[in-house]
């Protein structure tokens, strides 16, 4: 009699640890523009450690390239797992909003990154101040070009919703602060293949003699607009600013062939995100001076659903071999 009750009672034990861990091992999950990408592996890297810290499961995926229909793939896929968290960084805000209210109906939690505004979302969270963020491009730029001359800026494509936003935001700074500054051409969708950036950067070189000054909001510009500048010996004559991973950026950096480096450290972005995602999923308060570990203190915008912090870091000359 005793056997007998052992064996379902043991069976609905199993089922349970099961159903369990199935949860466990799907819990939150990061979305990068691309994968394979040294921006978005060291993205990664703060997700996983903010898993670690706040004693969740947290991973990241992305699709093969930046086209929309991939990360769209990837969140219907992880709608049917039944994950509790998705985070993302979008390619096309407009694109993924259908799925993310998908997402968002069937309980999961939505967090996204680099998309202020998206509809969907329980929370957008940004390591940096964008419009300190793109004043702080414009100085920099104007201290290069002695407040005058023409600028071209890089976005990953005319989609991505921080790339543009920043961009507009370096626009009216400038024109409100340095109107002999200005635009050669408008904004180019190359910030995230260095090849592209390469070329375009060659290309505009001899169609702009005015062409002064690369911006890249995306972390594969620089590299291919300072590849550019060292196989055209234009140093000292085009300067080159942008989003960069350190490492990747080193020998451009160090010959002078990227000006500098205004960025922020991607693993802070994911850090942030996957731990926001696990007091959301333990009902924790989000309010104004939450603290996240590594990165400090928020500013919370409830109406805009906005966390936002403002840890920006210059890479130069002098610092390039302190950083990861």
């Amino acid at each position: 009699m005793k056997k007998q009750m052992l064996k379902p009672l043991l069976l609905s034990t199993l089922f349970t640890l099961a159903f369990s861990s199935n949860l466990l091992a799907n819990d939150v999950v990061n979305i990068a523009k691309i994968d394979g990408m040294p921006w978005f592996n060291r993205m990664a890297e703060g997700v996983v450690q903010a898993g670690k810290d706040n004693n969740i499961n947290a991973y990241q995926v992305g699709p093969a390239n930046t086209d929309a229909p991939q990360q769209v793939k990837l969140i219907e896929d992880l709608i049917t797992k039944k994950v509790r968290a998705i985070s993302i960084v979008p390619n096309d805000a407009n694109a993924l909003e259908p799925v993310l209210k998908k997402a968002k109906q069937q309980g999961i939690v939505v967090l996204t990154n680099e998309s202020v505004g998206q509809p969907s979302a329980d929370w957008d969270i940004e390591v940096i101040d964008n419009a300190q963020f793109a004043a702080d491009y414009v100085e920099e730029v104007s201290k290069s070009l002695g407040g005058k001359g023409g600028y071209v800026i890089y976005v990953g494509s005319l989609t991505v919703p921080q790339h543009n936003l920043w961009a507009d935001l370096f626009i009216q700074y400038q024109q409100a602060h340095y109107p002999e500054m200005f635009e050669v051409t408008s904004r180019m969708p190359v910030a995230e293949n260095i090849n592209d950036a390469r070329r375009t950067t060659i290309d505009l070189v001899k169609a702009h003699p005015d062409l002064k000054a690369v911006v890249s909001f995306g972390s594969q510009g620089p590299i291919g607009a300072g590849l550019a500048v060292k196989e055209k010996r234009l140093k000292g004559k085009l300067n080159v600013f942008g989003m960069m991973i350190p490492s990747q950026a080193a020998a451009l950096i160090k010959s002078g062939n990227i000006t500098m480096g205004i960025t922020y450290d991607p693993a802070n972005a994911g850090y942030a995100l996957a731990a926001v995602a696990a007091k959301v999923l333990k009902g924790e308060a989000i309010e104004d001076g939450l603290v996240i570990p590594h990165i400090g203190k928020a500013k919370v915008d409830h109406t805009k659903k906005l966390l936002q912090f403002h840890k920006v870091l210059k890479v130069t000359q002098e610092n390039i071999d302190s950083l990861y």
